[in-house]
């Protein structure tokens, strides 16, 4: 990954849920939010809800294959946290470098030019 970094800290993603906007899709979730970085940086998520260590590993590998074809269309400073689904596992590496290139690009510029606004929660407005 050229522009990339992969993110590490438990911090870092909790920033990226709580403070970051988010695009959710049939196959996977995508947080972001700007970082004021010269790179960007990467975490990957797969819960035990995909399947066992085998089934895991692949959506992290899928995931990780579909960003490097795309990095290069994506704008740089961004924390980016994408969350695999169960149904990704249905999906082939070139399907998902085509729906990143489609779906998750786009929303990341958007969310870059700052038209994304975090919607806030039920329990924050109480």
């Amino acid at each position: 990954m050229i522009l990339t970094e992969v993110m590490r800290q438990n911090k870092d993603f909790q920033l990226c849920y709580h403070k970051g906007c988010s695009i959710g899709t049939q196959f996977v979730v995508v947080y972001a939010r700007k970082n004021h970085l010269p790179v960007n940086r990467l975490g990957i998520t797969t819960g035990k809800k995909v399947g066992n260590a085998v089934c895991r590993s692949r959506a992290r590998r899928l995931i990780r294959q579909a960003w490097r074809e795309n990095e290069i269309h994506a704008p740089v400073g961004l924390d980016i946290v994408i969350v695999a689904r169960s149904r990704l596992l249905e999906l082939k590496s070139t399907d998902l470098s085509a729906y990143f290139s489609e779906h998750a690009v786009p929303a990341l510029h958007r969310i870059y030019a700052g038209e994304f606004t975090k919607q806030r929660s039920r329990r924050e407005k109480k």
